[in-house]
Formats: structure tokens, C-alpha cells, sequence
């Protein structure tokens, strides 16, 4: 199973030492994605335009809330709401 559950470019404006970024984020049930066979939700990076050659993580449910919460806080520090 692979689902894409969002997936969006960023908001810098390009130039040559930044190339813009794409991003998604998803849900695979690959077995070479965890040692227990476990679903995991997958964060997609690449460059723009780049389809295929991007880095992929597969996060454990543990680490996506870590990661969650990391962007909450980084969210709060800006003077953001963090939303949910």
C-alpha cells in the first residue's frame, strides 16, 4: 500500500544556491521500510521538477509525533500558532 496524504512545493523564492523543494507526505506498508513489517509515514524531499531522485524517510509513528512536535515548537518560537 502507498497513500499520499499531502504534498506541497516550499515558499522561498528560488535561486541558484537554494533550488526549490517539493515535498509529500504519505503511508507505506513496504517491507524494506521497517525491520517489522510495520505501516510507517513517509516524508518525500526533493528538488523541483526532480521526480524520483528526492530523499525518502519511513517514520515510525513514535518518530512522526517527534517530529510533529518539533515543528509545534518551532511554529510557537516564531510566534505562531501550532495549530493541532
Amino acid at each position: 500500500m502507498r497513500r499520499s496524504i499531502d504534498d506541497a512545493q516550499d515558499d522561498h523564492p528560488a535561486d541558484e544556491e537554494f533550488p526549490p523543494v517539493s515535498w509529500m507526505v504519505g503511508l507505506s506498508d513496504d517491507p524494506n521500510a521497517s525491520e517489522d513489517g510495520e505501516p510507517r509515514l513517509s516524508i518525500t524531499l526533493e528538488e523541483r521538477g526532480a521526480a524520483g531522485r528526492g530523499l525518502v524517510a519511513y517514520l515510525a509513528p513514535d518518530t512522526a509525533r517527534r517530529m510533529r512536535a518539533a515543528m509545534s515548537a518551532a511554529l510557537r518560537e516564531i510566534g505562531e500558532d501550532p495549530g493541532i
